[in-house]
């Protein structure tokens, strides 16, 4: 239904409303059409949220979000958001009334253009205390106060007024010629209207006054919350359409003889750019789905959404004034257009800095978070977990985290080796929990993409260790999908049990991203192998058991065609590992020597030189591996525990600062559980899960900064420092995070592969 109500849109503000038609009109009131009004009205527009009983479509948000994302990209002066949702929403949520019902039923047909005048104060977030005050006077109510930033302006036919009165705060429609109201237009950045009404003892009938005390209140933050999720979709269109407009102006743009998306250094802005755009439609797809399940709280989805839409859309358009050049900061250049729309609505009900801590503040930092484990002795090994509800499941993982768990082992400062965390690993097998990803069929869960969320998520929050996880993450999804049966049955099930414990045998010497390079080459001898070369950075091969690898097996063909993915036994002769210690003093990495080693054939996958397949299907998982928000999440609780210890919550600068980062981790998976999703039907990873890595290990470094920031003096010890009832390390997560963004390719190759393989920039 979404996707026919944009086409439409899309269809009609091509047809009806052309830039020029806002140029025009900018500066003057009213700044918009009624002829165009009733346009939208025939449309529907206007009628979306209105119940079917009085001529609307009851529809919800959804509808509201795909019409606005499409005026993003084709911007009217018409007041949708300020006169089609936001008091619609307002009146929908009061009592019954034969003047409620009027007003909704012609606002639906076009025939009143009506807004919301309830602020009073710059940086009103929500209804507040009021000074606008109404008396009671015989048969009517007198309104004395003023209203701010009040859109629509002097084109409306009305207004829903908030005052208080003895009684309570209350609501009254107000209509735009009483006597003794003043109406003063302004001008916004973009040109469009808002206006200040100034209630001078205005006198409307005492019957017009639509609600009384607390459920006047509620139905304004209502009101404004579903305004905010209209404003977050139209900033997420003006971010849409500046993008395209910068990409094909990168692409055509010719200086030096050459275009000038070729450079480098524009390409990764644009990469940045779109990461900003694709983690925007992760939260507002995540946002209206759980709106819509009302699983969360709906003023907190409207602040989350609107914080990030609104730094989206102010740095792709200034990007694109950027990238323009003079061009792009000229009046006739539709970049501008843009730009100052972001500015607009950004501003409006507030900016993305203001929604992080509204956010922040709905969710206190020091109450928990999640409900208490369960108290379960038996745990299932397969259920019908997508039909079981998030509450349950979570209560069950943490439940199983008590019992097995060992306390001893809880937020390590470091990767554990086999020997310190094998037992949870068994306890994991034991369970059929350790391949939570796996199809059931194979030995795994097969957890739907939000409980696989949450399965993370509860390890996180309980500071379970990572598993030395190769063969469940990378070489496990392989065979699930390359390996023969025979594979299969040889490999997995030894996976699972923790028999066999894998790494990765992909970095060379002087090739590091550059896989296409390497070295290590395979002769084929009859029915085996004879591998020579080397390996290096291979995470944990000291407490493995075997090595999955991408060898050389033929030199005469190109760099790609000429690779194979060989599987070996670490105990074969001629294999030599040498740990590596790495810049926090761990011995994490090994180079890893093959000299004369022989090696089943039955050990390729896929068969000979079918390795680049197969090396790529594997980064994919990789990065959204190292994409998934387990060590942003841990890292940001350590964060929190650390603010709350200290007091820094009380700090304003530092509360902005984990309120922006608590952001950046849920948008982060929210756009983990889309690249989930992708791998749950069996379909391919496409070559955009790079953003996945850039953020997610870019994340984690930002907050593992701030926590060594956070801990003072403390931040340059070794180890772990007490504060007060928290003992924790502040400087491991920076330390671990290093290296994140360098394996599984550095960030710098990543972006390089969105740069060329998404948004097809020209080398």
């Amino acid at each position: 239904m979404t996707e026919a109500f944009s086409e439409s849109a899309r269809a009609f503000l091509k047809a009806e409303s052309p830039l020029r038609r806002l140029r025009a009109l900018r500066g003057t009131p009213p700044g918009f059409e009624k002829k165009m009004w009733r346009a939208m009205a025939n449309a529907g527009w206007t009628a979306i949220l209105v119940p079917e009983s009085l001529g609307g479509l009851g529809l919800g948000l959804n509808v509201v979000s795909a019409i606005a994302q499409e005026v993003g990209r084709h911007p009217v002066p018409e007041p949708f958001i300020a006169a089609a949702v936001q008091p619609v929403t307002a009146l929908c949520d009061l009592d019954a009334s034969a003047l409620k019902d009027r007003l909704l039923g012609d606002i639906a047909a076009g025939d009143l253009v009506i807004g919301l005048a309830w602020q009073e104060q710059p940086g009103q977030m929500d209804h507040g205390p009021l000074s606008t005050t109404a008396t009671a006077s015989g048969e009517c109510i007198r309104l004395r106060g003023a209203k701010e930033w009040v859109v629509p302006g002097s084109g409306a036919d009305g207004w829903l007024v908030s005052g208080k009165s003895e009684s309570g705060d209350g609501l009254y429609w107000v209509p735009a010629d009483a006597p003794r109201l003043t109406v003063e237009p302004f001008t916004r950045v973009d040109g469009t209207m808002m206006c200040r009404l100034t209630l001078d003892d205005v006198e409307v009938p005492a019957a017009n006054r639509l609600a009384a005390g607390a459920i006047a209140g509620r139905a304004i933050d209502h009101a404004n919350d579903a305004a905010r999720f209209a404003q977050s979709a139209e900033l997420l269109g003006i971010a849409r359409q500046a993008f395209d407009i910068t990409l094909e102006y990168l692409k055509t743009r010719v200086q030096f003889g050459k275009p000038i998306g070729s450079n480098q250094a524009l390409q990764h802005r644009m990469v940045d750019a779109y990461i900003q755009l694709e983690l925007a439609s992760a939260c507002m797809e995540h946002a209206l789905a759980a709106c819509e399940r009302g699983d969360i709280g709906h003023a907190l989805l409207a602040s989350r959404v609107k914080a990030r839409c609104a730094h989206a859309a102010l740095h792709v358009t200034r990007l694109g004034v950027q990238f323009h050049g003079a061009i792009g900061y000229t009046d006739e250049h539709d970049m501008g257009l843009y730009l100052k729309r972001a500015l607009n609505l950004s501003s409006w009900l507030g900016g993305a800095a203001a929604h992080r801590l509204r956010a922040l503040e709905m969710q206190p930092v020091e109450a928990a978070q999640n409900s208490k484990p369960a108290k379960l002795d038996e745990f299932p090994r397969q259920a019908d977990w997508e039909a079981m509800t998030e509450d349950e499941f979570r209560r069950t993982v943490r439940a199983f985290l008590e019992k097995h768990y060992p306390r001893h082992l809880r937020y390590p400062p470091r990767r554990l080796h086999w020997h310190e965390i094998k037992e949870w690993y068994f306890a994991l097998s034991r369970q059929g929990w350790i391949a939570p990803a796996w199809p059931k069929a194979f030995g795994g869960m097969e957890l739907p993409p939000d409980k696989l969320l949450a399965f993370i998520e509860e390890m996180e929050e309980y500071g379970a260790a990572r598993t030395p996880d190769q063969g469940i993450i990378n070489i496990g999804p392989v065979l699930i999908r390359f390996g023969t049966k025979e594979q299969q049955a040889q490999f997995l099930p030894r996976i699972l049990s923790g028999e066999d414990i894998w790494c990765q045998g992909y970095s060379e010497p002087n090739a590091g991203s550059d896989l296409a390079s390497l070295r290590t080459e395979a002769v084929l001898s009859g029915d085996e192998l004879i591998v020579n070369g080397q390996k290096i950075w291979t995470t944990l091969a000291q407490d493995a058991t075997h090595i999955f690898m991408l060898v050389r097996t033929d030199k005469t063909v190109k760099k790609q065609a000429g690779i194979s993915f060989l599987l070996a036994d670490l105990a074969t002769p001629g294999i030599t590992v040498r740990p590596i210690r790495n810049i926090a003093g761990d011995e994490e990495f090994c180079e890893v020597f093959f000299d004369e080693v022989r090696v089943p054939r039955a050990n390729l996958v896929s068969g000979l030189n079918q390795g680049w397949k197969i090396a790529k299907s594997l980064l994919g998982f990789e990065r959204l591996f190292v994409g998934s928000p387990q060590q942003s999440q841990y890292a940001l609780k350590q964060l929190k525990a650390l603010g709350v210890a200290r007091g820094l919550f009380a700090d304003r600068d530092f509360a902005a600062r984990y309120a922006e980062m608590q952001l950046d981790v849920a948008d982060l998976s929210a756009a983990y559980a889309h690249f989930a999703g992708i791998v749950k039907r069996g379909d391919a990873l496409p070559p955009d899960v790079s953003l996945l890595k850039i953020w997610a290990t870019e994340t984690y470094s930002r907050i593992g900064m701030q926590l060594v920031e956070a801990a003072d003096e403390h931040g340059g010890d070794v180890g772990h420092a007490d504060f007060g009832a928290v003992r924790l390390n502040p400087l491991a997560p920076l330390m671990n995070a290093t290296i994140t963004t360098i394996y599984g390719g550095t960030n710098e190759i990543q972006r390089n592969i969105l740069a060329k393989q998404v948004l097809h920039l020209p080398g």
